[in-house]
């Protein structure tokens, strides 16, 4: 006989799913690698050359420590071999074979070594956290960058009260160049601003990741969104102070991109995508155009001379004449250029420091490995770009519903990989350090998890619980 009862028969509720000691570790330490590869250059002026090495054969030893096991095992999931960047990859093998032919074979050698050291901690850093966990270790990477800056800005500003040379050596007497500072101090005198990686422009470009990413997390509604916000308006008064030319251009391209993307999504048939890419494409060319036809009155009007700041007739005429020597694969791999090595050393100056990149990626990559390597490079860069680009704008669909939302985190791939572009007519950073480490990582997590939230076994971070595994 049936009884009433008062007693659910569901599963009794408990509380989610929380994060395992260890993979919070791994978090931590993820963050850490990234916060010394963006910084790279805080790492050099604070503990010099030899202590750089030792920073990068430690995180080298421990990544491989880790990493090896949880491969090996299938943690968290096998890893995606299929789904490499191998147009990245055979780059990273070109730059080893080109030791037998290098005119610099010490530089392709140590320099190779720190490629191949960026390429494996950016796959391991794609196979073990999910989309969110890495927008989230980015995210605070920037946010230790920026804190860091902010405070050794106050200290040098108030304290010091004066510049700062690398690795706090005392000042010599007499004037010298303002190049050779860490920190020249002009926190509150209204120029040019270093930041702890001692350099404007990198400083600038860091800061425009940070509001990208910040801006990403901002919309995807996390938890603290009041304290992310000012995090966005520390990054927006770097941005503004250090005053760089080329991140001005980066950001205004990754604003076009921005709204392109979004109009893509509100678009509902076929023929209104066709007719917002015409008009985005005939919209950028005309752009395109008058930039370059106007490039003196706006390189005037960024304080910046027409050459680029003796980039053209200074450096870039210098590297063709060296790519000309051998066109088709190059004099040698060496990102960056090695300033001890003869070849080097004294070859490029500028305000008497020994030049390390031809500031135009394709140019240097023309100067080591020849076309080859440019069309590697280019093959790796425009699949990035075009994978990211649909990962942005098409909906998210794995079955016969095609009426999912949005993921905010899916805009951030296309932002960063245009602004590296923009960036690379100006600067080599996107083949190197983490302009590389960014390449690899995109690239393997894009092809191997096309999906935010889908297809992997990941913890959702935002709802607190670990999703499902989809089969």
């Amino acid at each position: 006989m049936a009884q009433y009862t008062k007693h659910p028969v569901s599963a009794p509720p408990r509380a989610p799913e929380r994060e395992s000691t260890g993979h919070l570790l791994l978090r931590g330490y993820i963050i850490l690698v990234l916060v010394t590869t963006f910084a790279h250059s805080a790492v050099y002026n604070l503990v010099g050359e030899i202590g750089a090495v030792v920073t990068l054969a430690v995180f080298l030893l421990a990544t491989l420590a880790i990493g090896i096991p949880m491969v090996s095992r299938g943690r968290p999931q096998r890893f995606a071999w299929r789904r490499l960047p191998w147009a990245a990859i055979a780059y990273t093998v070109l730059a080893l074979v080109s030791v037998a032919w290098s005119q610099w074979r010490g530089a392709t050698v140590l320099t190779w070594t720190l490629l191949a050291a960026v390429t494996l901690t950016a796959l391991f850093i794609a196979h073990v956290l999910t989309w969110h966990e890495i927008v989230r270790a980015l995210a605070s990477a920037f946010k230790w960058i920026l804190g860091l800056s902010l405070a050794l800005e106050l200290w040098v500003a108030l304290v010091v009260h004066g510049p700062i040379l690398p690795n706090f050596f005392e000042r010599p007497d007499g004037d010298i160049d303002p190049h050779w500072y860490w920190v020249r101090g002009n926190l509150f005198d209204g120029d040019r601003i270093q930041g702890i990686v001692g350099n404007s422009n990198l400083l600038a470009i860091i800061s425009l990741f940070a509001l990208i990413t910040f801006g990403v997390l901002f919309a995807s509604r996390v938890r603290w969104r009041t304290t992310l916000a000012l995090w966005s308006l520390l990054a927006a008064f770097f941005f503004i102070r250090a005053g760089s030319a080329t991140a001005f251009a980066c950001a205004a391209a990754a604003l076009v991109v921005l709204v392109v993307a979004l109009l893509m999504r509100r678009t509902t048939t076929p023929g209104a995508r066709t007719r917002l890419y015409v008009i985005s494409i005939g919209g950028a060319a005309v752009i395109g155009a008058a930039a370059w036809f106007l490039q003196e009155p706006l390189l005037r009007m960024l304080g910046r001379s027409a050459d680029l700041t003796g980039r053209s007739d200074k450096i870039w005429e210098k590297v063709l004449e060296r790519a000309a020597e051998h066109p088709l694969f190059g004099n040698g791999f060496s990102s960056p250029w090695v300033p001890f090595d003869p070849a080097f050393a004294g070859w490029i100056e500028d305000h008497g420091i020994t030049v390390f990149h031809a500031h135009n990626m394709w140019l240097d990559v023309l100067m080591q490995l020849g076309a080859a390597g440019v069309a590697l490079m280019a093959i790796a860069y425009l699949s990035l770009l075009w994978r990211s680009w649909f990962f942005a704008v098409d909906r998210p669909r794995w079955d016969l519903q095609a009426d999912r939302t949005y993921s905010p985190l899916t805009l951030l791939p296309s932002l960063f990989t245009v602004v590296l572009l923009v960036q690379g007519f100006s600067e080599s950073t996107p083949i190197m350090l983490w302009g590389w480490m960014l390449l690899i990582l995109l690239s393997f997590k894009i092809k191997a998890v096309p999906l935010v939230g889908v297809g992997e076994r990941e913890r959702v971070i935002e709802h607190g619980e670990r999703a499902r595994r989809v089969p």
